[in-house]
Order: C-alpha cells, then structure tokens, then sequence
C-alpha cells in the first residue's frame, strides 16, 4: 500500500509536531526517536524540528525526552495534495500528548476537515486526552482514530476509544509483546498487528498474532499483518499462514 511512505497500512505521512515522551513498555525501541535524533543532527528546517526532542537513555537507546515541537508550516502540508492518499498523522509524535495544546490539535482537525480527498489516521498512546478533547473536535468521516495495545495490560485504551465518536477506530497492536485474548472489539474497525523491529527488538510469537486473527474473524474485523519484525524485519517477511493479510476498514470503500 504505501507510496510515500514505508509503514505497510498507510501511504503518506504528516507530522505537524515533533517529539514525545516514552508512557509504556512498547516505546522501549520506538523507531521515531531512533529517527528524530538522525533528523535533529541535519542542517536546516528539519534539523530545527528534531533537534533536541530525543536522546540517548542510560541504556544507550534513544528515548524521546518530551520535548514537542509544533511545526505551524507542515500543518498546511495536506491542502497541496491533491490526490486522495491515507495519511498517517503524526509517525514521529503523539497529536495527544500533554504538551500540545488543544488550539493546536484543533487546527489539525481543521486541516484534515478541509481535506475530504483524503484519509487521515490519528494514532495515539493517550486515548484519555483523545477522549477528554473530543467534544471539542470535529469528527470528519475521514478521521480514523486509533491507540496502541502492546499487551493485555492496556486494554482500557481500548475502552477510551470505543467512547471517542470517530467513523473508524483501529487497534494497533504493534510491538506486540504479549498474548490478546479476549480483547473488547465492540466498535473497533481495523486491527493491525506488528512485530517490533530493530536494534534489541523483543521476539513476537506467532501463537500470539494467529489469537488475534482468530478473534478479528469471529467479530467480522478486518486484520492487518503488519511484520514480523526482528533487527533484520525483511529477513522474516509478512506472511502468516502463507500469505499476507492486509485487510481494511469497511469505511474505506463506503
């Protein structure tokens, strides 16, 4: 699927803010501080936007540090395209996070509103902002939110989401480091499941991935297999079963 992008379930990103801070297990290997500090050591713009928003742990593995950027001219980023894309909002950030201010988020919201061609993914580790801020944000049909769920242990995510009134809600289930079952899907559109990837990543077993499937087949959810992942991801591939498994939101054909 992707054209302007690398991550398999979406085509393009747009990251009108930079920088995070680590709230979980999953973020232990985050690619998007790897990426940030590469980025932040560049002359320029993007050098600007990156700097500083990560640094390396006393592990030694980059780790967001919480400082956000707001980056005010990418917001206008989406309005110059014209063909319809899925855009993945914010690869290298969280639009929730505590250090955005909700006029800004609002605008976002604006842009994605005035873009109808297109179709905007909104991925977040904090749901309960998500939640909190949705009275006050409009919820275009081409405004998919979603949260990850890396183990059992965040399934209340999963509960914020299903009280967010987005069109499309997804899971992502990526780095998954633990067994799912009996994950609440009332509501949920679209599961993506992902093993992690890189420099010390953390084995995904397959009985794992084939419980969720199962579980997306018995509630009619389409699945998406992301990866296997492992610190050499295209080594391991993306078939299960035999094959690739890269279902989508009913919506997005409606």
């Amino acid at each position: 699927m992707s054209i302007g992008s690398s991550i398999e379930w979406t085509e393009a990103t747009w990251n009108p803010v930079a920088g995070c801070t680590p709230v979980s297990p999953g973020c232990l290997n985050c690619y998007a501080a790897r990426m940030a500090m590469r980025l932040g050591s560049m002359p320029g713009k993007t050098g600007d936007k990156y700097r500083g928003t990560a640094e390396k742990s006393r592990a030694g593995l980059p780790v967001f540090n919480g400082h956000i950027s707001l980056d005010y001219e990418a917001l206008k980023t989406p309005l110059s395209w014209k063909l319809p894309r899925i855009i993945f909002v914010n690869s290298m950030s969280d639009l929730f996070h505590k250090n955005v201010p909700l006029k800004f988020i609002q605008q976002v919201f604006d842009v994605m509103e005035r873009c109808p061609q297109h179709t905007f993914q909104v991925l977040t580790k904090r749901p309960e902002v998500a939640l909190e801020y949705a009275d006050k944000l409009n919820w275009a049909k081409n405004i998919w939110m979603g949260t990850s769920v890396e183990s059992k242990g965040y399934y209340e995510r999963i509960r914020l989401l299903q009280k967010i009134p987005a069109k499309v809600r997804f899971l992502s289930c990526e780095p998954l480091l633990g067994p799912l079952p009996r994950m609440p899907l009332k509501d949920i559109h679209w599961v993506i499941v992902g093993g992690e990837s890189g420099p010390g990543s953390r084995p995904m077993q397959g009985s794992w991935v084939l419980q969720i499937k199962e579980q997306c087949e018995a509630k009619d959810v389409p699945f998406f297999f992301k990866q296997w992942g492992g610190v050499r991801k295209k080594e391991h591939g993306r078939e299960l079963d035999g094959q690739t498994w890269d279902e989508m939101p009913y919506a997005a054909t409606i």
